[in-house]
């Protein structure tokens, strides 16, 4: 809200005076955005995100629709990518391999696919790791306690509204007689953000 006097409040109330404004404009009202973010929080989970994974790691032809479109992947297994209102973004997939690790990041705010990873921690949306994450991408993964060899090549991924990342992570060794289920129990929120591995 730059610009209109408002820059010094904390963040929630920036938000509310803008849903302040749209009510008034007559484009909502306080039960509409209610239900809509009722809707997003009833059904968003880590565990979306995870089922996404674990059929990537058993089903190659999906694992390439998924890398080649995001948001058509999930799609396919009943997740659309929208964000809070309905409005849709564009989800982009990448996956770590042995010599690259991917790690997400917003920079500017805290863009995050939350119908997939459920609502974003606190450290995501912090400034710490915000600026951080792209400086010093290695020492902010030690800090999660995930230390990398030198000759692995770190990602960074900046989120945005309209593009959000998923990461798919490595499937872990020793699981290829795993059913879908107990794969998906093995990923984590931190693990589809990269700074944790599975």
């Amino acid at each position: 809200m730059t610009g209109h006097g408002h820059e010094d409040l904390p963040v929630a109330a920036r938000v509310r005076r803008l849903e302040e404004r749209v009510i008034a404009a007559g484009l909502t009202d306080d039960e509409a955005l209610d239900a809509i973010l009722t809707r997003l929080f009833d059904t968003a989970t880590p565990v979306n995100g995870a089922r996404i994974v674990a059929r990537a790691w058993t089903d190659e032809a999906f694992r390439e629709r998924l890398l080649t479109d995001g948001s058509a992947g999930a799609a396919e297994l009943g997740f659309p990518t929208l964000g809070i209102g309905g409005g849709g973004y564009r989800l982009r997939v990448v996956a770590n391999t042995p010599d690259r690790h991917n790690m997400i990041v917003c920079t500017l705010c805290s863009c995050y696919p939350i119908s997939l990873l459920g609502p974003s921690p606190s450290w995501y949306k912090s400034l710490a790791y915000r600026s951080r994450a792209v400086r010093e991408p290695r020492a902010v993964l030690a800090e999660f306690g995930l230390t990398l060899p030198d000759d692995v090549e770190i990602s960074v991924w900046d989120t945005s509204a309209e593009t959000r990342y998923l990461v798919l992570p490595r499937r872990p060794d020793g699981t290829g007689d795993l059913p879908a289920d107990d794969l998906a129990a093995l990923v984590t929120r931190n693990g589809l953000i990269g700074t944790a591995a599975v």
